[in-house]
């Protein structure tokens, strides 16, 4: 009895059946590959590793980086509550990490398309509002124009105690009047609590007025 040997070609043939191990090691996918239909998961990853970045790692550029790529991928699914939520996310962080234009871009595009829809127009005023305060870290100047703009875009803004704010915060600080500053802060505060992320925009306006390393740093 004879025994014939296989071809090689057909060892390796059978042999190049098993995948790579680069596919075992597959991470979270990208966009390409990533069929529509599951972008919402993709999403929802990309958050749980941005929270984790956010609260236990305390890596807040790489927790921006997630919230945006997750934000990429609802907005995929055309989830654009969803995705909003995230780029207020990236928005606040951004302008933390005094990237101003990038948080300016994001609440002035979150706050245009949120004026025209009933049920979201009111939280225009919100995106405005911090948009403005941006620009007025950066310069006074820019923030009257950016406030003239939003006034003309969303007429509502302009009866809102936040825009009447921002017009006491611009004459204080063109004054230089510190006390004049926060007193108005505190009367706003009265009424509407301040978060800490406004609280942190509006001291460095205020560090604007008394001068660098000046002052008590409070707002009250």
């Amino acid at each position: 009895m004879r025994f014939v040997r296989q071809p090689s070609s057909i060892c390796s043939c059978r042999a190049n059946t098993t995948p790579p191990p680069a596919l075992w090691m597959l991470g979270t996918p990208t966009r390409r590959q990533t069929p529509k239909g599951r972008f919402t998961i993709a999403a929802k990853h990309h958050i749980t590793i941005a929270e984790i970045y956010e609260t236990e790692l305390v890596d807040i550029e790489k927790a921006v980086a997630h919230y945006g790529q997750s934000a990429d991928y609802y907005k995929g699914e055309e989830s654009n509550s969803s995705a909003n939520k995230c780029l207020l996310k990236v928005a606040a962080y951004a302008a933390q990490l005094e990237q101003y234009q990038k948080a300016i871009e994001i609440f002035e595009q979150i706050g245009a398309n949120t004026m025209d829809n009933p049920l979201l127009k009111y939280s225009a005023k919100d995106y405005f509002f911090k948009a403005a305060l941006c620009h007025f870290i950066v310069d006074e100047l820019n923030a009257k124009l950016a406030l003239e703009k939003y006034e003309e875009m969303f007429p509502a803004f302009t009866d809102s105690r936040e825009c009447k704010l921002l017009k006491k915060l611009l004459e204080a600080h063109e004054e230089q009047n510190s006390e004049a500053y926060t007193e108005a802060v505190k009367e706003f505060d009265s009424i509407s609590r301040l978060d800490q992320w406004l609280t942190t925009m509006l001291l460095r306006i205020k560090k604007s007025i008394q001068g660098d390393g000046e002052g008590d740093g409070d707002l009250k």
